[in-house]
């Protein structure tokens, strides 16, 4: 058989261990196939737009936040993570907004991408939970992630397909990217909240995203913490 060129693209360090992750247990079990896997990858737009992709035969967005350009996604087999129960919590900041509704479960969802916004149809569901802080939550989706990405290498490699499942647009909800000014907690916050609605806020918007804060009066800003979950 002819070997597989994969090209990941990632360039958040909880998605780049998940690559370690897939190669650890591809060439761990499955030396064979490993020996005729390469791997390439990159962490910036500009490296993607200066690669030839004509020579990938699939690509892999994993943590990946900026919006690929249409032609690089109807040309090529791109097959996007997505920490979300798709078709729910389309679009941005899909971790932070799903803590702050107060879910504690999720799927991660791989999906091949198409010219929408998390649009395209799925690949593998995987569940995962939300409970702990965000490092918790990243080591969860590298923890039940690897195998389902290194099997849809697998089968593309074996049988040339993926099989695919349609997502239900009726039952899809989308949310924006969240901006730094949104992690404020204001004081009426503290009236309209329940104890353990601002506890998920601050546990949301915890490094590596932007920190919540209460303004003062003076304009400066003080940042919040959760310590213990």
């Amino acid at each position: 058989m002819d070997g597989l060129n994969i090209l990941y693209c990632s360039y958040r360090q909880w998605s780049d261990r998940l690559l370690t992750y897939v190669k650890y247990f591809l060439k761990e079990e499955h030396y064979t196939e490993f020996s005729l896997l390469n791997f390439s990858h990159i962490s910036t737009t500009k490296e993607l737009k200066e690669k030839d992709l004509n020579d990938y035969d699939l690509i892999f967005f994993v943590g990946w936040s900026e919006i690929i350009p249409k032609d690089i996604v109807n040309n090529n087999k791109c097959i996007c993570l997505h920490p979300s129960p798709l078709p729910k919590y389309r679009g941005g900041s899909p971790i932070q907004h799903q803590i702050i509704n107060g879910e504690t479960e999720s799927l991660v969802s791989l999906f091949l991408m198409d010219e929408g916004i998390d649009t395209g149809s799925i690949i593998h569901q995987i569940p995962f939970s939300l409970k702990g802080n965000l490092n918790d939550i990243f080591s969860n989706i590298c923890n039940v992630s690897y195998l389902s990405i290194a099997f849809i290498i697998l089968e593309f490699w074996k049988f040339g397909k993926i099989n695919l499942i349609p997502q239900d647009n009726s039952k899809s909800t989308f949310f924006k990217r969240r901006t730094p000014e949104m992690s404020e907690i204001k004081i009426e916050d503290f009236e309209n909240y329940t104890v353990k609605e601002l506890h998920n806020k601050v546990r949301a918007l915890q490094d590596p995203y932007p920190n919540a804060f209460i303004r003062c009066k003076n304009g400066e800003k003080l940042y919040l913490k959760v310590t213990s979950y």
